[in-house]
């Protein structure tokens, strides 16, 4: 779950990182009010979305009053980035920067553990830094039994300042946001710009926090946070319906059973010349009516041309993947091709609902992938 900016910038307020005051509007208006009552003489304006490049889109701009503040927000307000609209804008005083620095704390797979990432190249995403500088980008890993010592995290903030007094506030900032991070039962938390000023002070101005789906449940006030319509429609669809979906940018829509064949797939998909456009688990025991979902879902996205369903039953019935697919194309016109590779539990008595209807499914999953793929291609008129 993303956090917006005011969101993550609250929790870290919270766990005593130095934020600038800020307020949040959704109307001109507001935006006008809240800047008043910041009172600065230059405040900077914020689209809040769950999106990168706010800065390239024309999401963040400066403000000279609160009537200037008001018109930026209305040019803000009810734009589209990357596909999501701004409905929110953060207004904050436009700080003095000395230096920009980047702040990271992430869920390493590989050793299982917390990362906490610097950088002194702050201000651009770190993903760019690390293609082009990764000399640039130091990290620690963090043992769990003990925390972020502060030797650690005094050894991290020297990478990012020269004079000491300094570091050692950016040390305090680091750990302190490795406890934000664990409180918020976070994937990822970071800060970028972690500024210095002109009067030697370090302050977090900007902030992404992103939580962990399964930390939820224990977390209900971080849950309060989720705003859904911010999120992408059909994502927020289908977890209301108990499905995996994340959207991709492809033209092959997939239906899988598992997180593992569901990847296997996606990188079929693109061995055979293929684009995956999404990643959709139904789950283990899944009834006809999450399949009636995920199709309903899939066959709502216009870039999606071809339909692969890739079941491997166990737990997982075949018959009831088959009946979900009949009855979701009685329900509701689906105009894309569909190939369905079933096998497993019930795989017989699917083959035989399905050929009831006219359709027919293939055992073999190199055979399905490479079929669906050509059909995406000769719908896009590749």
């Amino acid at each position: 779950m993303n956090l917006h900016e005011y969101q993550a910038r609250a929790l870290l307020s919270r766990a005593g990182i130095p934020v600038p005051p800020s307020e949040v509007a959704s109307t001109p208006s507001e935006a006008k009010r809240a800047a008043e009552r910041l009172g600065a003489s230059r405040l900077v304006v914020k689209a809040q979305v769950h999106a990168g490049g706010r800065g390239k889109a024309g999401g963040v701009k400066l403000a000279e009053s609160p009537e200037h503040a008001a018109q930026v927000a209305a040019q803000i307000l009810g734009m589209t980035i990357n596909g999501l609209t701004v409905r929110r804008v953060l207004i904050s005083p436009a700080a003095e920067i000395e230096s920009e620095a980047y702040a990271g704390v992430i869920v390493d797979r590989v050793s299982r553990s917390p990362v906490l990432m610097v950088s002194p190249a702050g201000g651009v995403d770190i993903e760019e830094v690390a293609a082009t500088t990764p000399e640039k980008i130091f990290r620690i890993r963090v043992d769990v039994r003990f925390g972020l010592l502060s030797h650690q995290a005094l050894g991290l903030a020297l990478k990012l300042f020269d004079d000491v007094e300094i570091a050692r506030s950016a040390a305090d900032i680091l750990r302190k946001l490795y406890r934000a991070f664990l409180d918020a039962g976070a994937s990822l938390a970071e800060i970028n710009p972690l500024v210095r000023t002109p009067r030697g002070e370090v302050v977090a101005l900007d902030a992404k926090i992103v939580v962990d789906d399964n930390e939820l449940e224990r977390r209900p006030e971080i849950a309060a946070l989720r705003d859904p319509a911010a999120e992408e429609p059909s994502e927020v669809e289908a977890r209301e319906a108990n499905l995996t979906y994340i959207k991709l940018d492809g033209e092959v829509g997939c239906v899988v059973n598992g997180a593992g064949l569901a990847m296997a797939t996606m990188d079929l998909v693109k061995y055979y010349g293929g684009e995956p456009a999404n990643f959709l688990d139904i789950g283990g025991s899944s009834s006809p009516e999450k399949v009636i979902g995920a199709l309903r879902i899939i066959t709502a996205d216009p870039h999606v041309k071809a339909i692969l369903f890739n079941i491997f039953g166990g737990i997982t019935r075949c018959d009831d993947v088959a009946n979900g697919i009949v009855a979701a194309t009685r329900q509701f016109r689906v105009e894309r091709p569909i190939v369905i590779r079933l096998t497993g539990t019930n795989e017989d008595k699917a083959l035989e609902i399905l050929s009831g209807v006219g359709m027919r499914a293939l055992t073999d999953m190199d055979a399905a992938v490479r079929q669906a793929v050509a059909l995406s291609r000769a719908g896009t008129g590749a």
